[in-house]
């Protein structure tokens, strides 16, 4: 099985994470990034959604396993590398010209929340799962990048109790707060994705340019962030 591979459901392209706990590190970067660009450059697909296939884990944030060994071989200097490629990721999703929708199939955690954040529609299924910035319990600031992916998906008084107190939503809770579109159990949850997914069929330029627009502000800090890690 590929670390990712996608399937065409008419306009819809479904990728479909095949890395475990699908954590954050160099390579989960390189194979996310080459897939998008298979999508984009060799498909008519006008929406994509990203589903995960773990059993219990959409996204878990960082590998924090792959990234202590490889600091403590290569330098410190990694860190900042390594933010700068994250945040580049990030980018890419939130300006991927076509309608994006995570289909979160388990816990979005830490980096997980924030990578559904930069999707344009988020549901999730309700039978097993939770949303969650655990930052505060591990003693890491949240930094400005992603504070405005928060700040784009959740409402300001919810951004900030979840910021300050890591506490874990439900998919009900996220429905509430207007952060996920809709909750699903996990058996109904892709049929309700795709049927909204469909209705989806939108101009792949016309897209681009809103997001561009739309997300300037957003853009803004992600360029000036990754501008000064490379300082």
């Amino acid at each position: 099985m590929a670390n990712f591979e996608y399937k065409l459901d008419e306009h819809v392209a479904v990728l479909t994470m095949n890395c475990g706990e699908n954590r954050f590190n160099f390579p989960f970067f390189e194979g996310f990034l080459e897939i998008l660009d298979e999508i984009e450059h060799h498909t008519e697909a006008k929406v994509l959604v990203v589903k995960s296939s773990d059993e219990k884990i959409w996204c878990n944030g960082i590998d924090l396993d792959w990234l202590g060994p490889a600091v403590a071989k290569e330098g410190p200097e990694l860190v900042n590398k390594f933010r700068a490629e994250m945040y580049s990721f990030m980018k890419r999703i939130l300006t991927y010209p076509m309608l994006t929708i995570a289909a979160i199939t388990g816990h979005a955690f830490a980096g997980g929340a924030f990578l559904s954040f930069a999707h344009d529609f988020r549901f999730m299924r309700s039978d097993r799962g939770w949303l969650c910035m655990p930052e505060v319990d591990i003693n890491m600031p949240l930094g400005p990048v992603f504070m405005a992916l928060s700040r784009r998906a959740v409402p300001t008084y919810k951004f900030e109790e979840m910021q300050f107190t890591g506490i874990r939503l439900t998919a009900e809770e996220c429905v509430e707060h207007h952060i996920v579109r809709k909750a699903a159990h996990m058996d109904d949850l892709m049929d309700e994705v795709l049927a909204f997914a469909r209705t989806l069929n939108k101009d792949r330029e016309l897209i681009r340019k809103m997001k561009l627009e739309t997300h300037k502000e957003t853009l803004k800090i992600i360029d000036e962030t990754i501008s000064s890690l490379s300082q």
